[in-house]
């Protein structure tokens, strides 16, 4: 097999992820047509269907998803190294920050700016799938993460902790207390990973039975829709329900769950400069 083409790549991830061959090409500025023979010559090279089209659509099969896992960071691997190559070549002096929703590094930022005059800081919106994948593929150099992660490959340097609090919908019959005990919620639907909060796991009612299918939320957004709707409860940092207040929803501190553990990452595969002294920076 030849080596996989990176804009064979791409255009494989449009069709995934539009799973339409009309719209991917729109967006990718190219004849439907080239687009489709482009397909097949990287089904070809990889010797495995990608896709399977009838009447009723396109879908991806088992080999076209596991690429599509493949392909995101591999693509954006190569963007960032793309980046480094070219800030490199005009020998500017950039640092960048990822960082988590409700995380706030604007005065780590400034002070870092202050003592490198002529410093470009760049910042990058993580998610929590993301959050040490764009540590790893080179998309940033330092990413303000909440825990837990996985530690292989990165240093990790502890900033502070943040207090959790439960979501529920405004006419929760809980909704108006000052705050609540894990015992309290036991008997509500949860609509996140129940091992990301494990007092509550040990105690649920959910956890005795069959639990129904949790939806794969992509943002903060997304599941304060589901909370509003009455559909369930999540529980979340404080700080990140401090950017999403909306008249339908209410947040109650819970104290007896372990705060939100916030850190700073970076690669212990290669050298970042600055990491050391953005992270003392941070921690102020």
């Amino acid at each position: 097999m030849s080596d996989v083409d990176l804009r064979k790549l791409r255009y494989f991830v449009a069709v995934a992820e539009h799973l339409h061959f009309g719209r991917a090409a729109e967006q990718l500025f190219i004849a439907q047509p080239v687009l489709s023979r482009q397909i097949r010559a990287l089904e070809e090279e990889l010797g495995a269907q990608l896709f399977a089209r009838d009447r009723r659509g396109t879908a991806l099969t088992a080999a076209g998803q596991q690429l599509l896992v493949d392909a995101k960071p591999l693509l954006a691997a190569a963007d960032a190294l793309r980046r480094r190559v070219t800030r490199a070549t005009r020998e500017e002096d950039v640092f960048t920050v990822g960082f988590m929703p409700g995380l706030i590094v604007t005065a780590a930022v400034r002070a870092l700016t202050e003592h490198h005059p002529g410093l470009i800081v760049d910042l990058v919106r993580t998610t929590w799938d993301d959050q040490i994948e764009v540590i790893h593929d080179g998309r940033v150099d330092v990413s303000v993460v909440r825990l837990p992660v996985e530690p292989r490959g990165l240093i990790l340097r502890p900033l502070y902790t943040d207090p959790r609090v439960v979501v529920l919908p405004a006419d929760h019959r809980l909704a108006a207390k000052d705050t609540l005990a894990v015992a309290d919620l036991v008997d509500e639907h949860l609509l996140q990973d129940p091992g990301l909060v494990p007092e509550w796991h040990a105690l649920a009612a959910e956890s005795r039975k069959e639990r129904p299918d949790v939806p794969v939320f992509r943002s903060v957004e997304e599941k304060l829709e589901h909370v509003a709707a009455g559909r369930g409860i999540i529980f979340l940092p404080l700080s990140v329900m401090t950017f999403y207040t909306r008249p339908d929803i209410a947040y109650v501190p819970v104290p007896d769950l372990a705060p939100n553990q916030v850190s700073l990452a970076w690669s212990a595969d290669r050298p970042v400069p600055l990491a050391e002294e953005f992270a003392n920076l941070a921690a102020q």
